[in-house]
C-alpha cells in the first residue's frame, strides 16, 4: 500500500505543469528583437537575453501594434507573464502589463 502511493504521488509531481511568474520584455519578434523564423509582425518575448515567440496571446491583443508610444512594433514593454518554454516558443497562459 506504501508503494502504490508513493507511485501515485511520484505520478502526479510530474503530470503538473511547470508553469514560472516572471517579469519579463514584450515586443514584436521581428521589429525589435530580430527574429527572422516568421514572416509579418508576431508578438515575442525576451528572457535573460533570449528572445522567444509567444502562443497564446497575440501582438494585436494590447492595442495597435504600430502605434508610436505603446505598440509592440515600436517600443519594448515590461509584463508580468505566466507560462512554459517549450523549445524555441512561449506558451503564454497570462500576462499583465507592467508598464
Amino acid at each position: 500500500m506504501k508503494n502504490l502511493f508513493l507511485i501515485y504521488a511520484f505520478c502526479l509531481f510530474f503530470s503538473c505543469k511547470k508553469e514560472t511568474k516572471q517579469i519579463v520584455e514584450l515586443s514584436c519578434g521581428q521589429c525589435q528583437f530580430g527574429l527572422t523564423s516568421q514572416k509579418g509582425c508576431d508578438l515575442a518575448v525576451r528572457i535573460e537575453g533570449k528572445a522567444y515567440f509567444v502562443d497564446g496571446a497575440s501582438i494585436n491583443d494590447f492595442g495597435d501594434a504600430h502605434d508610436k508610444d505603446s505598440g509592440f512594433c515600436e517600443v519594448v514593454r515590461k509584463a508580468e507573464i505566466s507560462g512554459e518554454l517549450h523549445g524555441d516558443r512561449f506558451e503564454v497562459s497570462s500576462v499583465k502589463m507592467l508598464d
